[in-house]
């Protein structure tokens, strides 16, 4: 065990020196989870900026302005004069969308001609504009909604008979897990994570590229007695240690402190969460093995952690994607870690539908010994090509 300590000690020596350790390990990390929960500390959007267009200015039109800038939702900070204005507004990002009430409108309506209210939403920012399409869409059928109630009463119908014949079925909405439907609780639980698999890879493959760069293998293989393992979970346990102690933070921080939703076991859940780091620590060896070079292997790891962004599927369900896309989901340890977060966290359900889940976890950690020749092969003989 002494060339174990003595390669511990080393690394513990050259994290403390080198000011990308504190900064990869521990500064990125911890700012990333404090931005993200202070920017969804509302758990949605409110508020977005919007224009309104009325081209009738009549007391319907402007009963409908109204009634939308009252919504929570939306900002109506401008009220343009056409549709060009408008259209311009939003291609300069001043607002992400505008609701546009046509000329006659009133006039057009009680005569029976039906007229048109059109809305314009700019998708390019997905989640303002899909609120801004909720909102008036509700906008408009309420609007059509009150405008039945008020011709069916001027005709002698009464408000009871009225009302069945416009929403003959009533729709109750409950949203499992996340009944507030706090955007945050889903946003903040799954991107923030997959940042911590992405520099858990990178730097498990900085330390052990900085060894073949520098020469250093060799001296790590000497202490190790020649065993590769030994000498990379040497290398390796106090990033471990630290990436442990972050992770605690990270889910003290998200479900005790911010109070997001834990449903299921916690035990179960610390858990997932240490397995986590092994396991993309295990992944990130496993690339390294294949591409022994410092900047090989961070290149690999950068773009596949890039891309665990929409490849977890955290907004875009894998039923959905393509089928030779959705197989590369599974591909990276942060897919199981959403997935026991939805099974623990938000469903509470019992550990056992958990299972295949944490199994995935182990064959992650496991993946370095189809490896471990490899690398043993350029710590003897460290060749570092740019």
């Amino acid at each position: 065990m002494s060339g174990f300590l003595k390669i511990f000690n080393r690394s513990i020596v050259q994290m403390a020196r080198r000011p990308v350790y504190w900064t990869a390990m521990f500064l990125l990390p911890l700012f990333v989870t404090l931005l993200l929960t202070s920017m969804m500390e509302e758990g949605l959007p409110t508020k977005v900026p919007a224009a309104i267009v009325d081209k009738d200015g009549s007391n319907l039109s402007r009963q409908i302005s109204q009634n939308l800038g009252a919504m929570q939702s939306v900002d109506l900070a401008y009220e343009s004069n056409s549709f060009t204005e408008a259209r311009h507004r939003m291609q300069k990002g001043e607002i992400f969308g505008f609701f546009l009430i046509p000329e006659n409108f009133q006039k057009d309506l009680l005569s029976g001609k039906g007229p048109v209210i059109t809305f314009y939403t700019n998708m390019t920012y997905y989640v303002p504009a899909s609120l801004l399409f909720k909102t008036f869409k509700t906008t408009a059928l309420m609007s059509k909604a009150g405008i039945m109630l008020n011709i069916g009463e001027s005709a002698g119908l009464s408000e009871q008979k009225l009302k069945p014949m416009m929403q003959p079925v009533n729709i109750v909405t409950r949203g499992l897990g996340n009944p507030g439907l706090n955007y945050s609780i889903y946003l903040c639980n799954s991107f923030v994570p997959c940042v911590f698999q992405l520099m858990i890879m990178l730097m498990a493959c900085f330390a052990l590229g900085h060894e073949i760069k520098y020469g250093g293998s060799v001296r790590l293989m000497s202490l190790a007695d020649g065993n590769v393992f030994k000498a990379i979970v040497a290398k390796i346990l106090p990033q471990t240690i630290g990436w442990w102690v972050m992770i605690i933070f990270m889910v003290s921080w998200l479900y005790r402190w911010q109070g997001y939703p834990m449903n299921g076991n916690w035990g179960w859940f610390i858990l997932s969460e240490l397995l986590f780091v092994l396991a993309s620590q295990g992944i990130a060896i496993f690339f390294f093995g294949i591409f022994p070079n410092l900047r090989l292997s961070l290149s690999v790891c950068s773009l596949l952690g890039i891309l665990s962004f929409s490849l977890a599927a955290f907004s875009f369900p894998v039923e959905s994607m393509y089928g030779a896309i959705g197989i590369f989901s599974y591909l990276m340890p942060i897919r199981y870690n959403f997935l026991i977060y939805i099974d623990q966290a938000l469903n509470g359900i019992d550990i056992y539908y958990s299972r295949w889940w944490f199994a995935a976890y182990i064959v992650y950690m496991l993946l370095p010994l189809t490896v471990g020749w490899r690398i043993k092969k350029y710590f003897d003989k460290p060749v570092y090509v740019e």
